[in-house]
Order: structure tokens, then C-alpha cells, then sequence
């Protein structure tokens, strides 16, 4: 038969409010008595009654993670049990609020637990800072919670806020979303004589003396519209924009009219990658977002699709597309990585297509698709393994063209320029040089320096139409001096 192992809540406030049950548990001498911490009020009053427990006070200074005091604890009173008899097992509050150690307990399979009851602080918080939880109400493990979980316009309630290191952790979190100015409240042993609510700036929170065991800090509902760098206010924006009483320009928006402003801010974040702007790449991956924003709203109005569609499907194509880090496959550099991804994406698409080519998308700038084309036809080998053919490729067709222009014919022109560009994206492709990203630096590159020769003239007061070209390349010159 396991041993039993009664679990006992020492309720939140002090000795007065002890129910006389569980204090006749704790009298009868019959079991031995282990409470988690002697920090709490209860305790120190049955202690001048004479009554002795075995505290686990010593396990917290043994190590770094409270998982580790947790288990810890749950493993020295099963063993207990096992050699010793049932045993009682006091903690602060109700054992079913907060109490890993109860939770460890449960589901461990050698002992039976018996959960007694206690008084919850929570009935005493709620009357203390005059609450009403049917409004939303979320209560947090200080220890142990992650920032995304937090529910700002609910009745937040941090517990477990021992110290000012938790304190801390829990400060910083909060800073990532609310101002340093925002009060909260801290709560200390409420629901006993000692209870104690104190209104402090956010940012003061690890700066306070009294946090203890018995510590708690509120965090009131704060305003959605202080809340707009997080997604769901986004969404509320856009949806606000095309619907009724929106904007009447984003109401008219489809997914074919928005197609060039998707291209346009792409090429507007490369610019902003380009000339390294941190501030200028958020704004602008921001526009992409925006369109994104847009093309789900539309699909979610017509009933196809809504942005938790876009987001589920590249989340499980990410994991879908990543063994190697989601799953057990094992990988040896970039090469396999790239390997893996392209036969799971074939697998996902089914049927194969009918030739190499089929697969790309057509709609690529021309720079960018001849490069996909060579990268396709590279796969099967045909391609060249070293750089000198591609360079005397790339002198044919400017021999080629030479003598299409010689000709003066201009669609033959045409196509020996496009084999020149073919060419010379090969050769790239080679060095590893992406053609639209490399076009895009010189065309930067071109205009910064232009508009340095410009200001020269400018300065000089003199018309364009009066410089020679040998003037103008002097300033030319001189603008190199200044590149990046």
C-alpha cells in the first residue's frame, strides 16, 4: 500500500483565521510534520505551541533554479514517506495555488496525497486592492512565466515575489511593454495584521525592502491604446480600416491592386539594408507587414483565408522544413540544410512538374528569375564547374553584341544585350553575387555621387550646359573620395 502524504494550507494571513480542523491535524502528533518554508505567520505561532516541523528553508540556498528546490523537495518527502509512514506536508496558502511542489507530488507514483484544504490569499487580495475578477483576471508564477503570456488588460497578478532578483525579472519583462512611470501596487501579507499595499513606478519595483514570502504585486488593466506594438492592435487596426466608417482608399484595396506596393516596399527595405538604417529597416519591414496585414484582411472578408491561416502555415512549414533542429535528422553544414529543405519541399508539392522549370515563379524581376533558371539547370550539372568559360562567355556576347549593333539591327541588339546580362548573372551566380542586390548598390552609388556633382555646380553658380564632361568627371572624382 503507498504511503499517504496529507498536504495541509497554512491559508494566507495569520494564526486568527486558522481553520480549527487542520489546526487539530497539526496537534494530534500522530505524523510527522514538514512545512516548505518557515516564513510565514501560522508557523510561528504553532511554534510557541511547542509543535515542530522540518522545514525545507536550507534546500533554496543549495541551488540556482527553483525547479531544482522543487524537485528537491517532492523527492526528500517521498523517500520520507516510503521509509518513515504517512507524513504531513504544510505549504503557505491553498495547496492548489501556486504550489509546484504540490503538483510534483501529485503526480508522482509511489505515495498517495491527500489534499486538506487552506484559506487562499486570493479572496483576501481581491478585497484588499478592491477588485472584481469577473473583469479578467490572470495570476502568474513571478518564478517562472514568459512575457508573451501576459494579458495587460486583465487584473495581473504577479505571486512568488520573493526578492529583488525576481523582483527584477519581473520589472524588466514589464518594461518591454508598459512606461517606467506606470503604478502598480506591491502587496505583503494580505489578509493578516500585517498586510501592507503600496503604490510604486514600475521601474521601482526591485528597489522596495519589504519583499518577502508573502509578497504580490498588482498590475492593473492598462489601455489597448497603449498597447499598439502588439499584433492583436494591429489587426484591430486594420480590420477598423476597412470596415464601415474606415479609409476609403484601403477600402477599395484587392489583391491585385496592392501587388505594387508589395513590390515597392521590398525594394524599400533592401534600400534601408543597404545604407545599414536599424530605425529606417523597422519602418520599413513595418510596410511589408502592412501589406501582409491587408492581403489577410481581404481574405478573412471574403471567407478564404484570415492572418491566423498565414501564420499557422509558415509556422508548421518551418518545423515541417527544419528535422534537423524540430525533429531527429542530423545534419553536417548549410549544404545539407538546403539538401533537406528542397526535398521536403518536393514532397509537399506532390506531382512532378512536368519539366525543371515549371516550378519557378515567373513573376520574379528578370534579374532575379534568370538567376532561378541557372539555379535549376546547376542542379542536373549543367553548369560550368569553373570560372574561365564563364568569363569567355561573357566576352563572346559582348563580342556578339558588338557586331549586332555594327548591323544596326535593334531586336537582334536586344536579345545579344539580354545574353550579355545572362552572362554576366552566371558569372555572378559563380561569385556569388545576387544581380539585383549588386545593380541596386551601383545604382546607390551612382546617385550619392550625382548628387555631389550637382551641389559642385551649384556652388559654382554656373549652368550644367556650360561644363565640359571633363569638368564635370573632376567632380566625379572627387566624389569617390566620400564612398562607403
Amino acid at each position: 500500500m503507498k504511503p499517504v502524504i496529507e498536504i495541509i494550507g497554512l491559508g494566507a494571513g495569520d494564526f486568527n483565521q486558522f481553520p480549527i480542523g487542520i489546526y487539530r491535524k497539526l496537534t494530534n502528533g500522530r505524523n510527522n510534520c514538514f512545512v516548505r518554508t518557515e516564513d510565514h505567520p501560522v508557523i510561528k505561532a504553532l511554534q510557541k505551541e511547542l509543535i515542530t516541523f522540518s522545514s525545507f528553508d536550507d534546500v533554496y540556498e543549495k541551488h540556482d533554479q527553483f525547479e531544482a528546490v522543487y524537485q528537491e523537495i517532492c523527492d526528500t518527502l517521498v523517500e520520507t514517506a516510503k521509509a518513515e509512514g504517512n507524513l504531513i506536508y504544510a505549504v503557505p496558502g491553498h495547496p492548489m495555488l501556486a504550489e509546484q511542489t504540490v503538483q510534483l507530488l501529485l503526480n508522482h507514483p509511489e505515495v498517495t496525497v491527500d489534499i486538506v484544504g487552506g484559506q487562499s490569499f486570493l479572496d483576501d487580495l481581491f478585497s484588499a486592492l478592491k477588485i472584481d475578477p469577473i473583469e479578467g483576471f490572470q495570476f502568474v508564477d513571478a518564478t517562472s512565466f514568459e512575457r508573451q503570456q501576459l494579458q495587460y488588460q486583465q487584473h495581473l497578478v504577479f505571486c512568488q515575489v520573493y526578492d529583488a532578483f525576481i523582483a527584477s525579472e519581473v520589472k524588466l519583462s514589464l518594461l518591454e511593454d508598459l512606461p517606467a512611470d506606470y503604478s502598480i501596487y506591491i502587496v505583503e501579507a494580505v489578509g493578516s495584521e500585517s498586510e501592507m499595499i503600496k503604490e510604486v513606478p514600475l521601474v521601482e519595483l526591485d528597489q522596495q525592502t519589504t519583499l518577502s514570502n508573502l509578497t504580490s504585486v498588482y498590475i492593473p488593466p492598462i489601455k489597448k491604446e497603449s498597447l499598439n506594438h502588439q499584433f492583436f492592435r494591429l489587426k484591430e487596426v486594420i480590420s477598423t480600416l476597412r470596415g464601415p466608417g474606415g479609409c476609403p482608399w484601403d477600402q477599395k484595396q484587392t489583391h491585385g491592386s496592392l501587388k505594387k506596393y508589395l513590390v515597392e516596399e521590398t525594394y524599400e527595405v533592401l534600400e534601408a539594408i543597404d545604407r545599414e538604417d536599424d530605425d529606417g529597416l523597422a519602418e520599413e519591414l513595418g510596410d511589408i507587414l502592412l501589406q501582409v496585414m491587408l492581403h489577410s484582411q481581404i481574405g478573412e472578408e471574403e471567407g478564404f483565408f484570415t492572418i491566423d491561416d498565414v501564420i499557422y502555415s509558415i509556422t508548421e512549414k518551418m518545423i515541417r522544413r527544419h528535422p534537423h533542429v524540430f525533429g531527429n535528422v542530423e545534419v553536417e553544414n548549410e549544404s545539407d540544410v538546403i539538401k533537406n529543405w528542397e526535398e521536403i519541399k518536393q514532397e509537399e508539392k506532390g506531382e512532378t512538374p512536368e519539366t525543371l522549370l515549371d516550378q519557378l515563379t515567373s513573376g520574379l524581376p528578370a534579374s532575379l528569375l534568370a538567376e532561378e533558371i541557372q539555379k535549376a539547370a546547376a542542379k542536373v550539372g549543367f553548369d560550368w564547374m569553373e570560372v574561365e568559360p564563364i568569363w569567355a562567355k561573357v566576352y563572346e556576347e559582348i563580342n556578339e553584341f558588338q557586331e549586332a549593333c555594327k548591323r544596326g539591327d535593334l531586336e537582334e541588339q536586344e536579345k545579344e544585350f539580354g545574353d550579355i546580362l545572362f552572362a554576366m548573372i552566371n558569372l555572378g551566380r559563380y561569385y556569388k553575387i545576387n544581380p539585383e542586390i549588386a545593380l541596386m548598390r551601383t545604382n546607390h552609388k551612382f546617385k550619392d555621387r550625382f548628387q555631389f556633382v550637382e551641389q559642385k555646380v551649384k556652388q559654382t553658380n554656373r549652368e550644367w550646359q556650360t561644363f565640359t564632361l571633363e569638368e564635370l568627371d573632376t567632380f566625379w572624382d572627387e566624389a569617390k573620395q566620400f564612398d562607403n
